[in-house]
């Protein structure tokens, strides 16, 4: 058998494919959304995925603002902030965060799925949530893809 003819062959930054995908996000559970998207990102849909290489996809999401919870944790799950001095902790419900930054839900959650490193933040940078319908990535022709026939 020849051992040199089997050789794994690892992903570059130089070799990568990259592509820009559309997610529309109106009544998308905020967590299987996340995961999902995180997923594209990372690039592990990918059969070239190499962990320590930006291999994801860019991704544009969408009426972000229309995300939802499932059972009551759009009244009881919070979002803890300090200000930094004494007694300065600042709680807030998501359905007080979806008033004042819709966008914020979304990115919250996809960046707390995301490596917790260099290359994390720049996977955080392919990623584009808006509040409505419109996008500024139309140049790009993202493809639109719905994110339930992902496995």
């Amino acid at each position: 058998m020849d051992t040199l003819s089997y050789k794994t062959i690892s992903a570059k930054s130089t070799t990568v494919n990259k592509e820009w995908l559309l997610i529309d996000a109106e009544n998308e559970i905020v967590g299987r959304l996340a995961s999902t998207v995180a997923k594209l990102l990372r690039g592990k849909h990918k059969a070239n995925f190499t962990p320590h290489v930006d291999c994801g996809d860019n991704v544009v999401i969408i009426n972000a603002d229309k995300v939802r919870f499932t059972g009551n944790k759009m009244l009881d799950k919070e979002y803890v902030r300090y200000t930094g001095y004494p007694g300065g902790k600042r709680v807030r419900t998501p359905q007080e965060v979806l008033q004042k930054k819709p966008i914020y839900i979304v990115e919250h959650a996809i960046k707390g799925m995301l490596p917790k490193n260099r290359l994390g933040n720049k996977l955080f940078r392919n990623l584009y949530v808006y509040e409505g319908s419109e996008h500024k990535q139309e140049a790009q022709k993202p493809k639109l893809i719905n994110i339930k026939d992902i496995k």
